[in-house]
């Protein structure tokens, strides 16, 4: 079989079945004393284009898709590591403006790596300490569900040619960590995201399409493009947030709008999805 046909989660659960590594059905890895660590890489022609973004955007768009999976995991972030392959001629000053955009968050870089490589890609390890993850597993029948901000900017902007710059929720999901039984980000899509509380949880979740905020410009088809990077969380408080649904007994996720049954598509890594650009 090949990747293209398991996509991201039958790879995932082969590895798992097979005790080649344990802990990864949340965003991060929770370690003893409270540590969690968390890695994404962003690939050039894959996840980003430069002639749609700059240099110092994507440097910053590299920190904030990890700090997402802090924010997701109720932490206060600690420090990035960064590996950065690029071409030779690769201008210095471009550089400099990409580990400046890094930077901008505010959480350090503290080392990492460099290599010559075919095309740019960029590794992030982000640590953080949480004193309570609530993971992806733990959503009950009873909860609501709730998001910390519009969706679909990143569908909208891809429409006209750029990347959207992501939110960092690092202190909304501090908040949300001490009260929600489940907690993830929206990176793949809301479908695809609340489908995986789902089946960790063993619960059926329910979305109301029409109380789903929209970001400036999105419709709900750009639902489905995923790199949102709000965070979702199955929570007996909202504390404020917007309810977007609840959690049932049963299984699976229902998806309505004005009543009636709606599908929405998500990004599943090694398969492709809304678009070959992720």
């Amino acid at each position: 079989m090949r990747l293209s046909e398991a996509g991201e989660l039958g790879l995932l659960a082969e590895l798992e079945r097979r005790g080649l590594a344990r802990g990864i059905e949340h965003d991060a890895a929770e370690l003893e004393g409270g540590l969690v660590v968390t890695q994404d890489a962003l690939v050039e022609d894959v996840h980003f284009r430069l002639a749609w973004t700059t240099y110092r955007e994507l440097g910053y768009k590299s920190a904030a898709v990890n700090l997402s999976d802090l924010a997701a995991s109720g932490a206060e972030a600690l420090a990035l590591l960064v590996t950065l392959g690029a071409p030779g001629e690769t201008e210095l000053d471009d550089v400099l403006e990409l580990y400046a955009g890094l930077n901008e968050p505010g959480v350090p870089v503290v080392g990492g790596d460099t290599t010559r490589a075919d095309r740019l890609y960029l590794s992030v390890t982000a640590l953080g300490r949480s004193s309570r993850v609530p993971g992806r597993d733990g959503a009950r029948p009873g909860d609501l569900l709730v998001v910390t901000g519009p969706l679909g900017a990143a569908g909208a902007a891809f429409r006209d040619q750029r990347h959207a710059r992501p939110p960092l929720r690092l202190e909304e999901g501090r908040r949300l960590a001490a009260v929600a039984h489940a907690l993830t980000d929206i990176s793949d899509g809301l479908a695809a995201d609340a489908g995986r509380l789902s089946e960790r949880s063993g619960c059926r979740i329910t979305i109301e399409l029409e109380q789903v905020p929209l970001a400036q410009g999105a419709t709900f088809d750009d639902l489905g493009f995923g790199e949102d990077y709000e965070l979702l969380a199955s929570t007996p408080d909202p504390l404020g947030f917007t309810v977007i649904g609840r959690c049932e007994e049963g299984e699976g996720v229902e998806i309505r709008r004005n009543g009636e049954p709606v599908d929405l598509a998500g990004w599943e890594h090694f398969r492709g999805g809304e678009s070959d650009l992720r």
